[in-house]
């Protein structure tokens, strides 16, 4: 299996575990959404809604599909329908989950946030942990992206303590070292990537494994420990190789060059460029 660089959408597990309760032509939907096909996503949507236009589940896949096409109010309309639709928490938890969504992708970041406080207390409600994780996490990509990192630092936390297995762990553990990080807290950072490193090395992707050792050896070379940033880094080059990730081997060697000029080793640094 070749590396590659992968877009994993927390929401797909959650509608699809959910299928049962869709029309088939809603479970279309969602399909074509995660593949990017936005017009056979709202074909799909139309066969419902033209025969039910109270299918909530085909009202938040066209607004999923409305908000990718860059229709922020015809989204907006569409998850306001879901929701009055919407008859416990968990289904309010949802739609104003994808409303967050919609407001972040229109770059709205104030209003995405309100949505995802919304849900999150939904999620709460519902008593349902992967829901306020998610939410959390987007809160805390929000006030990153903001550049308001102890605050993005504690949501991030929050989401980690409601992680139910390594995959969340590790991504949780991923979020926290960068940010710590950029917050100039450089030992703390270390550890976080260390436990990133640990979980994605059990139960990552091809792709999160080499991310996470990339990091790793970046944070070890930080804080001047050289011998563990180049076996890091060895390591995970030859991995690359080995598995034909270019990219990968290139970040690898990039990150390793600079361990090479710190320790003096000029020659060994010019090669790897």
């Amino acid at each position: 299996m070749k590396l590659q660089t992968t877009l994993i959408l927390a929401l797909t597990a959650l509608f699809f575990n959910n299928v049962y309760a869709m029309s088939p032509e809603a479970t279309a939907c969602n399909v074509a959404v995660e593949k990017g096909d936005l017009s056979a996503a709202l074909a799909q949507t139309n066969k419902v809604l033209s025969n039910n236009n109270n299918d909530k589940d085909a009202l938040l896949c066209q607004g999923r599909a409305l908000s990718a096409q860059g229709d922020l109010n015809g989204a907006l309309a569409a998850f306001k329908l879901a929701d009055a639709l919407s008859i416990n928490e968990f289904d309010k938890s949802i739609a104003t989950l994808l409303t967050g969504h919609a407001y972040k992708l229109a770059k709205k970041n104030e209003q995405a946030i309100t949505s995802y406080q919304q849900s999150l207390s939904f999620a709460q409600a519902a008593n349902n942990q992967t829901l306020e994780r998610i939410n959390q996490n987007a809160i805390g990509d929000i006030h990153f992206e903001n550049k308001q990192y102890a605050l993005a630092l504690t949501a991030y936390s929050s989401a980690g303590k409601l992680a139910e297995n390594d995959n969340e762990r590790g991504e949780s553990y991923e979020k926290i070292a960068l940010t710590h990080h950029i917050l100039n807290q450089n030992d703390l950072a270390l550890e976080y990537q260390i436990k990133a490193y640990l979980m994605n090395e059990q139960v990552g992707t091809l792709d999160q494994y080499a991310h996470s050792s990339i990091e790793l050896g970046r944070y070890y070379t930080i804080a001047k420990n050289y011998i563990s940033a180049e076996n890091t880094l060895n390591k995970i080059i030859k991995f690359a190789k080995e598995q034909g990730g270019a990219y990968f081997e290139a970040q690898g060697s990039y990150v390793l060059a600079k361990v090479k000029v710190a320790t003096g080793d000029i020659p060994s640094a010019k090669a790897l460029n």
